[in-house]
């Protein structure tokens, strides 16, 4: 797989990977949100006008993870992370250990 822009700028791989998907899931929510006013946004998400405008503007580095993803439900945005196995990696573990099929 090739290197995310998150690792062009300097992050690590497992922190690109988590940039990444802050990053998917707040685009999201913000298409969703266009939806609403702010004040109709502030009772949805059970929040204050503050928090709603640093979310619209994009001030990622105030929101974690688990609490976007709380948003999302709000927003009734089905949240889910899915783990897989590289292609070449899943290939070595499956002849490592027979024919056995692995699902993370």
């Amino acid at each position: 797989m090739g290197r995310s822009v998150f690792e062009d700028i300097g992050f690590s791989p497992a922190e690109a990977a988590a940039l990444k998907l802050k990053t998917d899931l707040h685009t999201k929510i913000v298409r969703c949100a266009a939806h609403h006013s702010q004040q109709e946004l502030q009772t949805l998400l059970d929040t204050t006008q503050p928090r709603i405008s640093d979310l619209l503007r994009g001030k990622m580095s105030k929101f974690s993870l688990e609490m976007l993803v709380i948003y999302a439900e709000k927003l009734g945005l089905r949240t889910e992370i899915r783990t897989t196995t590289p292609k070449k990696q899943a290939r070595a573990h499956r002849a490592a250990v027979g024919s056995a099929h692995f699902v993370l």
